[in-house]
């Protein structure tokens, strides 16, 4: 396969994933300032959200005030925001169209059945019943993306190589997310197991689908450590750090086998996989939450990066 054609593809996965994950934390944080006053508490929870998407600064330089309907404009439909959800799925059409014959009929359609609903919806309101709707349609937009990738593509390398991008991009924001709230969301006044926290830790485990799993899985109330211990180590949650390096490991293998050499991405992936197994909710507390994940985010980002200097350059 050509390098142009996996880059490609990667992205465009990427992308994907990256307009589902903004549509999921504007919608949580939705949910959250629709409780009472002293369930959401006095921080200001839309300056959280464009934190956790990473664009604060952009943000500010157009915006003085982080409200509803400034960060669900700058982060839905902004064509001055690079990542906003807008611009996620237009260049990841622009990505599907470049290797339109490496994508199944189902796959093309529906991106580009995407990207030309999109134009609907113009500048729509961004809050009330038109943002809700939105938000919901991107979320759908992608799982039929996804679905239609897992169903009909061949087992081969252009579907490892999106693969690859789909759980890098995953495990980025799962790890966003967390940080996030245990850092902006919880006011340093408010106690750690406490109401405010409670709803806030809940409205995380929305954003990624997990609140029911928890549940499940755990048989308790919401505890920080145990949600923790969920989205980093829990394998059986599709979007935790564990789950999301388990397949990079097992795809970014399947690449290097196809491709007859191992190399420093297989090597990379593995042992952020291996710390991740060896790790214990004890001992990242111990060291710091804040430090762990900022660390898992960094060496994340630099595999994206040496996956692109091995494969698609």
């Amino acid at each position: 396969m050509l390098s142009r054609t996996a880059n490609n593809l990667f992205w465009l996965s990427r992308y994907v994933e990256r307009a589902e994950y903004l549509a999921r934390i504007i919608e949580a944080t939705q949910r959250l300032t629709t409780l009472p006053l002293a369930y959401v508490g006095s921080t200001n929870e839309w300056e959280s959200v464009v934190a956790t998407a990473g664009c604060a600064d952009a943000f500010f330089k157009t915006y003085s005030e982080a409200n509803e309907s400034n960060v669900v404009d700058f982060l839905a439909l902004s064509p001055d925001n690079p990542s906003s959800i807008r611009n996620c799925f237009e260049i990841a059409r622009t990505n599907a169209r470049a290797v339109r014959t490496a994508l199944t009929v189902e796959m093309w359609d529906a991106i580009n059945g995407t990207w030309l609903e999109l134009k609907r919806y113009g500048n729509s309101p961004t809050t009330g019943e038109g943002a809700v709707r939105f938000l919901r349609w991107v979320q759908e937009s992608s799982l039929r993306y996804d679905g239609s990738a897992s169903r009909t593509m061949l087992r081969n390398d252009a579907y490892w190589f999106s693969r690859v991008g789909v759980y890098i991009e995953r495990a980025d924001n799962t790890a966003r997310i967390l940080d996030v709230k245990y850092h902006v969301l919880l006011p340093e006044h408010e106690r750690v197991g406490g109401p405010l926290d409670y709803f806030q830790w809940a409205s995380i485990l929305r954003s990624v689908s997990a609140l029911n799993s928890y549940r499940w899985v755990y048989r308790d109330s919401l505890k920080p450590w145990l949600i923790a211990d969920f989205l980093i180590l829990n394998t059986r949650l599709p979007r935790s750090l564990a789950a999301c390096y388990e397949n990079l490991v097992q795809h970014l293998d399947q690449i290097a086998q196809d491709y007859g050499r191992q190399g420093p991405a297989q090597r990379q992936a593995r042992r952020i996989g291996t710390r991740l197994q060896n790790s214990s909710m004890e001992d990242i507390f111990q060291g710091g939450l804040h430090e762990f994940i900022g660390e898992m985010l960094g060496d994340n980002n630099r595999l994206g990066a040496t996956v692109t200097e091995q494969y698609l350059m």
